[in-house]
């Protein structure tokens, strides 16, 4: 399961071009220790607290994966779990803070000696790195071993799978620059937009502002590759590591075995571990059998991190021991339904309203596997983005089954007193979807709006269907859902491609509202040219409030997800970032 939207190269490259702007990042460069509750226990423990905390060595982390990874490359993945995953081999120019609560959404350095330097207006960032990070082979990492990471980025036919955001944000030869890897006569001088003026220093000069870039530097795509072990496509059997472990073994698909690092240093690295002796990821299991592992002790973490299966939440439930090592912490993720805009009869705002204020909340929840699912949202924006606030202008919380009366004078006011038609789309291979779909249909009816149900595969939802706004006009489809979790946990990072007029693509789309409020997209061009935190921050509820008022997203629930905690790990909290634990801080009682 992919946590964060994977863009499409097309619509990343049309939202670039009309804004390339956003808020600076929260960074910190302090220490990045995690404060500990030696007493920390129960449910729920670990969302806010250190479980378990211990410097303690020795013992075998063992992972258990339903799946395997889209991949271990750090250029090349864009699974959250993965994200999290790599950092116990890897070190990025930037990372996030290793601490429970919004402690966590803080972007730190890592391999860097501090956040980017900003000058230019905006147009260069600077990173100067540690001089003495080494990789595992006892070399010394140098300021070229990280533009050629970037560098080989950029040919996305061996890697298709990562994010393509320096292909548009960077400027000089960036929208031509093929790789590394294809006429390299030609290319002698790479990417001239990255310099390297020194081993320590590596300076990235924009095509245009991009007040995030910190947040960018924090994806695994920093992490310095040398050009000398690069080996294309089958880099991602063994990278080579700066973090705390390294690969011993790994057959694609079936398992990896990762040891520690000897030249890794904690002084360098604080936002990570070494801790356990080995750590093993076992891939293709059944999520069943993960699960019954998970409580019988022989395996200490689900990859994924996305929860627990039905059978064992049940079983968790009902059993008080079993429940206090359990956490359910929302995970980062709004699911929610786009309200088209600019078909009618929901071109008028009234017959939108009566949508939000006839659905039912609690049926929604429902799905989402009740309470221990999801929490029911009232908002778009998340408890996981910065700059949160929580409002109700629908009665979502103090009216969760619905409120039909004023459902039917919003319908009234629209013209349609007796109600209207229209289409409802959602992912055909997602039971909780089509549950949450079949439920608002429901609800809809009572008040007389007769919807028709059309369902998709995942793979083609965004292509061919819901995300194709031509096709939405010509096939009446008034309702899409979907879900959210941005790249980076700010309300630029959150809300642009979801609800700014200029994200409106003809394929790939995001913004399934086909919202082009002026509002909104003054209030996100705003947060763009802000640089102070506290006022850049105060846009992100603005925007959300704006949002709810044009009724253009109906708000289902905050996701959160049921994760088990193995009594044998040490140092164990949610980092909401991820949505999940910290991988890069586990250890083991031997």
């Amino acid at each position: 399961m992919t946590r964060r939207r994977t863009f499409g190269v097309a619509a990343f490259a049309a939202a670039a071009a009309l804004v390339l702007a956003a808020c600076s990042s929260s960074s910190s460069s302090g220490s990045s220790t995690p404060t500990s509750s030696p007493g920390a226990t129960g449910f729920n423990a670990a969302v806010t607290n250190v479980v378990n905390p211990s410097t303690a060595k020795g013992g075998t982390i063992n992972f258990g994966n339903s799946s395997a990874p889209d991949s271990t490359d750090p250029g090349n993945t864009y699974y959250a779990y993965m994200w999290n995953f790599t950092r116990l081999y890897v070190m990025p120019l930037m990372t996030y803070k290793s601490c429970p609560g919004a402690c966590g959404l803080q972007v730190v350095p890592d391999l860097a000696t501090g956040p980017g330097i900003v000058s230019d207006n905006g147009l260069t960032w600077t990173y100067h790195i540690q001089p003495d990070v080494k990789f595992e082979d006892g070399t010394t990492v140098t300021s070229t071993d990280v533009k050629y990471a970037v560098e080989r980025t950029f040919d996305r036919g061996l890697f298709p799978l990562g994010p393509a955001y320096f292909t548009f944000l960077l400027g000089g030869n960036a929208a031509t620059y093929p790789g590394p890897y294809k006429d390299r006569a030609k290319n002698l001088m790479g990417l001239t937009a990255v310099d390297t003026p020194d081993p320590t220093t590596i300076v990235f000069h924009l095509a245009k502002p991009f007040a995030d870039f910190n947040y960018v530097a924090a994806i695994p795509q920093t992490a310095p590759v040398p050009p000398d072990k690069d080996t294309g496509a089958n880099y991602q059997l063994h990278p080579i590591s700066t973090g705390p472990y390294m690969f011993q073994s790994y057959q694609l698909n079936k398992q990896l075995t990762l040891v520690p690092n000897p030249y890794w240093k904690a002084s360098t690295d604080p936002n990570a571990s070494q801790l356990a002796s080995k750590i093993t990821m076992t891939m293709n299991m059944n999520a069943n059998d993960i699960d019954n592992r998970l409580l019988a002790g022989d395996l200490q973490v689900d990859a994924a991190g996305t929860g627990v299966q039905a059978a064992a939440r049940a079983h968790i439930l009902s059993s008080p021991s079993l429940k206090a090592s359990a956490d359910d912490p929302i995970a980062g993720f709004t699911w929610f339904a786009g309200i088209n805009t600019t078909l009618p009869p929901l071109n008028n705002v009234h017959c939108r309203m009566a949508v939000e204020y006839a659905a039912s909340k609690t049926n929604y929840q429902d799905a989402y596997g009740g309470p221990i699912g999801g929490q029911i949202a009232s908002t778009v924006a998340n408890p996981a983005i910065v700059g949160y606030k929580p409002f109700d202008f629908y009665g979502a919380s103090t009216d969760p089954n619905g409120d039909i009366t004023k459902a039917k004078q919003e319908l009234a006011a629209c013209g349609q007193p007796n109600g209207f038609t229209t289409g409802i789309t959602y992912r055909s291979d997602r039971p909780k979807e089509v549950a949450a779909a079949q439920a608002l249909q429901a609800s809809l009816a009572q008040v007389g709006i007769k919807t028709s149900l059309h369902g998709f595969p995942t793979s083609t939802y965004d292509g061919n269907f819901a995300g194709v706004p031509k096709y939405e006009a010509q096939h009446d489809i008034g309702i899409s859902f979907y879900g959210w979790a941005a790249d980076w946990p700010d309300g630029w990072g959150f809300f642009f491609y979801i609800v700014d007029g200029t994200a409106i693509s003809p394929a790939g789309n995001t913004n399934l509202a086909q919202l082009n409020d002026p509002v909104v997209n003054s209030l996100l061009a705003k947060m763009a040219a802000t640089n102070d935190d506290a006022t850049r921050n105060s846009y992100t509820s603005q925007i959300d409030m704006q949002v709810m008022r044009d009724a253009a997203i109906l708000p289902g629930v905050y996701a959160k997800s049921l994760l088990y905690r193995s009594p044998n790990l040490t140092n164990v909290y949610v980092q909401p970032y991820y949505g999940m634990y910290n991988y890069a801080v586990l250890g083991v009682k031997s």
